[in-house]
């Protein structure tokens, strides 16, 4: 029988050749040793819209590899193996009395496939949910279990905090948390212009802030999280209504962060997501209003705006720089192409970096001159991989120039 894989939108299929899940460290070390000269490629949750996890060789799944290793409320530290799907991890931390700073609005994806792509939510101090790694335990292709940090092994900390699976299996990860805290909800719809008028002031005086444009509207879906000590509670229950952009707004509500970060996602899309600097976002976000109302009428789905902090890891989009995110949509069943080709034309006027596990045409040449620290990451990975054994035929494209 033919083994099959298929990414959560569809984008990506393949046809591997073995499929294996191990249940235990020890299992993936022999396993990968046991592939001496097979490509090895690492399967999440396949949120990813490009294909960084297919391969026609090995597909290894870290499924059985999830779960709260040891969570130390002393030094705010929790060690979790690779595959604990971010949505596993709320309840035994809020156990322990912690949680994590930050996450993004889908909590579906493996922590390690997560970490691997830059994954983010939105807040101007707040980093991707890589910033939040202090330690990592990867599995080279040679079979040998290497660990780091900031102050081990440094160097090949800074490059696997984002690294596309191309350094090795990560097998556990070691995450900084904080006390468990509340969040209090709103969302709420402004005009294009109101919001853009206020957007300087809402970024600033808001945790996270973040808003969908609806060309079908011209409006924006506005939503704001921000820390609160009222207990769990609805706090505004009263109707929604029919009106604009009733299907993006919510009661307003306060529960535990890990309750409150997550949307539910039950359609299909494609996604191209750009990183830009901070400064340069608005008139960004205006370029492809426009051109989506200019040349892409077709298009109904929204524009998403969020806000990162700069960081230091060498192939996060945030490297070095303050940060907005825009990403465009469209439904996973309708053509994409052209409008995402002229909409990164516009990304890259702007130095846009492009999201790591989202559609883009960047490739080696290109991103080399994105990233200061890219001579130095592919020298890290030279030195685990050196036959490239975790290369795939896109990964390729994307590291070797």
């Amino acid at each position: 029988m033919t083994l099959q894989w298929s990414n959560w939108s569809g984008s990506v299929q393949c046809a591997p050749h073995v499929v294996a899940s191990p249940q235990s460290e020890a299992e993936l070390i022999a396993l990968i040793k046991d592939a001496a000269h097979r490509t090895i490629r690492v399967a999440g949750t396949g949120h990813s819209f490009v294909p960084l996890c297919a391969t026609d060789d090995l597909l290894i799944s870290l499924d059985k590899l999830q779960g709260v290793i040891v969570c130390d409320v002393h030094t705010a530290r929790a060690t979790i193996w690779a595959g604990t799907k971010i949505h596993q991890l709320g309840e035994p931390l809020l156990a322990c009395g912690v949680t994590l700073e930050n996450q993004g609005d889908i909590d579906r994806q493996t922590t390690a496939g997560a970490l691997s792509t830059g994954t983010h939510g939105t807040g101007h101090t707040l980093g991707s949910m890589s910033t939040q790694v202090s330690a990592l335990r990867i599995v080279t292709t040679s079979g040998e279990v290497v660990e780091c940090s900031e102050t081990r092994e440094p160097a090949l900390f800074k490059a696997a905090q984002v690294s596309l699976g191309t350094l090795g299996v990560i097998s556990q990860v070691t995450l900084r948390v904080l006390p468990a805290y509340r969040l209090h909800e709103r969302t709420w719809v402004a005009e294009f212009d109101e919001c853009m008028a206020q957007l300087d002031q809402l970024v600033a005086s808001n945790r996270h802030f973040e808003f969908f444009w609806s060309p079908r509207d011209d409006a924006c879906a506005m939503k704001s999280l921000n820390l609160t000590e009222a207990d769990r509670s609805v706090v505004n229950a009263a109707p929604l209504g029919q009106g604009r952009l009733a299907r993006y707004m919510k009661p307003e509500r306060v529960d535990w962060s890990y309750r409150i970060f997550p949307s539910e996602r039950n359609l299909c899309f494609n996604e191209m997501e750009f990183a830009v600097p901070a400064a340069q976002g608005p008139d960004c976000l205006r370029e492809i209003r426009t051109l989506m109302q200019m040349r892409h009428p077709e298009v109904s789905w929204p524009i998403e705006y969020r806000t990162l902090a700069a960081d230091d890891i060498w192939l996060s989009p945030a490297y070095a720089r303050a940060t907005v995110t825009i990403s465009i949509h469209q439904a996973a069943e309708l053509p994409h192409e052209q409008f995402f080709a002229d909409a990164e034309h516009i990304f890259r006027n702007h130095h846009g970096r492009p999201h790591w596990g989202k559609m883009h045409s960047y490739r080696a040449h290109e991103l080399r001159d994105l990233y200061p620290m890219w001579d130095e990451f592919q020298t890290v990975r030279q030195q685990l991989d050196p036959t490239g054994r975790l290369m795939n035929v896109y990964i390729r494209e994307l590291m070797q120039s």
